[in-house]
């Protein structure tokens, strides 16, 4: 499986979402990591063939996914941020209801929603009624519907978003199992939900591909040092005015931060090693964007 961009480009009257993006994913996992408002949302709708570009083209092994229509969305499975169901369908009742609008026969459909039940670990929760579902197995719920029709191509969209810290975990651990036979592409703003799990992080910034790589390449390229910093807490204001400050703890002998620096910021900073929430400051510390990611 591979899916190709060239020169992508969404506009909306003047302003540019998506700016001549070009890339080619194949199976595995990437992680699109950008602040809000950085176009992903806009790339991942395209891709699902939900909103055409201004210019440019998706190809999957080749060719135009809309040319391609219905056979290119039968090869794909999509969570969006947001996903609308039916308050009292009970989730055994849901992923029926959409097994069927994804056109799966009735008998293939009820072994499917058993298997992915099981899979996402909803099956004690099957006839539960979806407004009575917690967050995390909304997003479970979410995850399993994009399964259904077994799809090569997998596009989750801010798919952790709203859920605890073990919530996330599970969902990193799950979208890792099933990526071993398919393409996965995770939207977020949220370092840790690729970290550890994506082949390759595309890093978005205003509509671009600003850099792309492994995270061990991406902390490779960054070309501020990390420094771990002691400092009497009168001089915090005026350190993160002057520097980039990942982290700062407050305690009783002062406050020790986390500087991103060419040189030591003062005597006494120990340098240690960057990491992809380093990487993540260097590149977005300057705008943080809104939740309207729709551009």
């Amino acid at each position: 499986m591979e899916l190709e961009l060239k020169a992508l480009t969404k506009t909306f009257e003047s302003f540019t979402a998506v700016d001549h993006v070009s890339c080619t994913m194949n199976n595995g996992v990437y992680g699109l990591l950008g602040v809000n408002g950085a176009g992903k949302t806009t790339l991942m709708r395209m891709l699902c063939t939900l909103m055409k570009p201004t210019s440019g083209n998706i190809l999957c092994n080749g060719s135009d996914i809309f040319a391609m229509d219905a056979r290119y969305r039968g090869m794909l499975g999509y969570l969006p941020q947001e996903f609308g169901y039916y308050p009292d369908f009970t989730v055994k009742d849901y992923l029926m209801y959409i097994a069927s609008i994804k056109g799966l026969r009735p008998a293939t459909a009820k072994k499917r929603v058993k298997t992915l039940l099981a899979r996402t670990g909803l099956t004690k929760a099957a006839d539960k009624k979806m407004k009575k579902l917690s967050g995390g197995m909304k997003r479970r719920a979410g995850i399993a519907q994009a399964l259904l029709n077994n799809p090569e191509i997998l596009i989750l969209d801010e798919p952790t978003a709203g859920l605890d810290p073990g919530e996330r975990v599970r969902f990193r651990n799950l979208i890792s199992e099933i990526a071993e036979d398919r393409l996965v592409l995770l939207s977020t703003h949220i370092v840790s939900d690729v970290e550890y799990i994506a082949k390759e992080i595309l890093l978005m910034k205003e509509g671009k591909i600003a850099h792309a790589g492994t995270a061990e390449e991406l902390i490779g390229a960054m070309p501020q040092r990390v420094w771990l910093c002691r400092a009497e807490k009168n001089r915090v204001p005026e350190l993160t005015r002057r520097y980039q400050v990942a982290n700062i703890k407050s305690g009783r002998q002062g406050a020790q931060l986390r500087i991103l620096s060419q040189e030591a910021p003062f005597p006494g900073a120990v340098q240690v090693a960057a990491t992809l929430e380093d990487v993540f400051l260097y590149h977005f510390e300057e705008k943080s964007g809104d939740e309207n990611d729709v551009l």
